[in-house]
C-alpha cells in the first residue's frame, strides 16, 4: 500500500452516502456542519454559487465569500464544514433557504444513493448536483488530512486538470442514475476513487505551486526520498525498521534523511512509524477478533508485552481493555 491508499482505506468508517439534487431557480440550500465526515459537491448541470466556509452569516446579502461553480466543477470539504449553495447570491438573501434534509427523497435501488428533488417546484433554469459524504473515524484521521483547507475547489475549466476526475464522476453518476447488478459493489469503490483523485490532484497542485523549502504533506508526497520511506513503512509496517534502513529505502544517508523527513512530515521517521502502527493496531482491535499476539506481530512488535506497552502509551489503555470498550 502507498500512503494515500492507506489513508483512504483506514480513515473511512461506515457507508458513504451520495445523492442527486435537481433545483429550479431561484433556490438556496443549506448543508449543516457534520463533524467526523468529509463531503463533496459536483455540478452535473448548470451553474451555482457556494458560500465559502467561514465567510460569516449564510443569510447575509453580501456577495463576499461566494465561489461560482460551473458544470463539471468539484468541491471537497474534508472537515465536514457547513456551507450553502444557491443559484445566485441574491437567492440566499431574498428567498427561502432549504435545509438539505428537507429535499424530497426519491426511492433508489441502491442503498448508497437517494435521488432528491426541489421541494418548491419553481420552474427556472435547472442545476443538477451530485453530493455525498464520507464518514470518518476521528481516532484514525491521518495528519495528511489535518492540513487540508476547509474548502477545495477543482474547476472543470482549469487547464491541465487530469481527465480521470471527470471519468470517475461520470461513472459514479451513471451507477447512481441507473443502478444494476453489482451497483452495491461499484458505488463504494467509485466514491473512494473520487476521493483519491480529489486528493491526488490537490496535492499535486500544491506541490507544483510550493516555494523552495516548503514543508507539509504536499511537499512530503512530492519528495521522492521521503515518499519512498513512507511507502516502505506503509507497505510493510511489521518490518524491523530503523532510521538506517529507512534512509537506505530513501537513497540517503542517515542524518540527512532524518532531518528531511522530520522537516516535511512534522515528526521523526520512527515517531511516525509508531503512530501508524498504533493506528493500524486500533483498527485491528476494533474490527477483528485476532489474538493480541497476532495483532502485535502484524504491526511490528515481537512480543505482546512490548506491543501492550506501546499501545497504552498512545491510547491510554491496554489493548484488551480498548477492544472491550470499543465493542460496548
Amino acid at each position: 500500500m502507498d500512503v494515500l491508499s492507506d489513508v483512504i482505506a483506514v480513515m473511512r468508517s461506515g457507508r458513504p452516502r451520495s445523492a442527486f439534487v435537481r433545483w429550479h431557480a431561484p433556490w438556496a440550500q443549506r448543508f449543516a456542519s457534520v463533524p467526523g465526515s468529509a463531503g463533496f459537491q459536483v455540478v452535473l448541470e448548470g451553474t451555482c454559487f457556494l458560500r465559502s466556509p467561514g465567510a460569516g452569516d449564510s443569510d447575509s446579502d453580501s456577495d463576499d465569500g461566494y465561489v461560482e461553480l460551473a458544470t463539471g466543477d468539484v468541491v471537497f470539504l474534508p472537515h465536514g464544514t457547513g456551507h450553502l449553495l444557491a443559484d445566485t447570491p441574491d437567492s440566499s438573501a431574498s428567498g427561502p433557504v432549504v435545509d438539505a434534509e428537507e429535499c424530497v427523497p426519491v426511492p433508489s435501488a441502491s442503498p448508497y444513493a437517494s435521488d432528491r428533488v426541489d421541494p418548491t417546484g419553481r420552474g427556472g433554469p435547472v442545476t443538477a448536483l451530485l453530493c455525498g459524504t464520507y464518514q470518518l473515524d476521528p481516532s484514525r484521521t491521518h495528519p495528511l488530512l489535518h492540513g487540508l483547507p476547509d474548502l477545495i475547489h477543482l474547476p472543470a475549466a482549469r487547464p491541465g486538470r487530469p481527465p480521470e476526475l471527470a471519468a470517475a464522476v461520470e461513472l459514479l453518476a451513471a451507477e447512481l442514475r441507473r443502478p444494476g447488478l453489482g451497483t452495491d459493489a461499484a458505488v463504494p469503490a467509485l466514491l473512494d476513487t473520487l476521493l483519491l483523485y480529489i486528493l491526488r490532484i490537490w496535492f499535486a497542485e500544491q506541490a507544483a505551486a510550493a516555494a523552495p523549502g516548503a514543508s507539509g504533506w504536499a511537499a512530503a508526497l512530492a519528495d521522492p526520498a521521503v515518499t519512498a520511506a513512507l511507502h516502505a513503512m506503509h507497505r510493510s509496517p511489521d518490518a524491523p525498521w530503523t532510521v538506517e534502513r529507512l534512509a537506505a529505502e530513501a537513497g540517503l544517508s542517515r542524518a540527512p534523511f532524518a532531518r528531511r523527513f522530520a522537516a516535511l512530515v512534522g515528526r521523526p521517521p520512527l515517531a511516525y512509524l509508531t503512530w501508524w502502527r498504533m493506528t493500524l493496531a486500533e483498527r485491528l482491535l476494533r474490527t477483528t477478533d485476532a489474538p493480541l499476539r497476532t495483532v502485535a506481530e502484524q504491526v511490528g512488535y515481537g512480543t505482546e508485552f512490548a506491543f501492550s506497552a506501546a499501545f497504552k502509551r498512545v491510547h491510554g489503555s491496554a489493548p484488551g481493555g480498548y477492544r472491550r470498550a470499543a465493542r460496548r
